[in-house]
């Protein structure tokens, strides 16, 4: 199974992925309970998973012969540093705007 190799905004573009990852902040599950939440094969659940993982998103843990999915966030520096941009963009616009009622209100 080859999998694809994605950026971050393409992997989380996918909703079965994003349910996933929804999922995973309540707890960690292994991939016979993650699929049971979903209408597709536990090989395209399974082959979810391994994107998610490739792409930083999940961790594996084994435990005895069960594969558990863990989030992890390095895979959501990517994303992070991308919606900081543009916050750091309207923070600066809000602050010009800020000291252009200032001075406004002075005059």
């Amino acid at each position: 199974m080859a999998i694809p190799n994605l950026d971050a905004f393409q992997v989380i573009a996918d909703p079965s992925r994003r349910q996933i990852l929804q999922m995973l902040t309540k707890d960690s599950y292994n991939i016979n309970s993650i699929s049971e939440n979903f209408e597709m094969s536990r090989p395209a659940v399974s082959k979810h998973i391994k994107i998610l993982q490739t792409a930083g998103f999940v961790s594996i843990q084994i435990i005895g012969r069960e594969h558990y999915c863990i989030l992890n966030r390095d895979g959501f520096n990517e994303i992070k540093e991308w919606i900081n941009h543009f916050d750091k963009f309207w923070n600066n616009r809000l602050k010009k705007l800020e000291t252009i009622l200032k001075n406004e209100t002075k005059s």
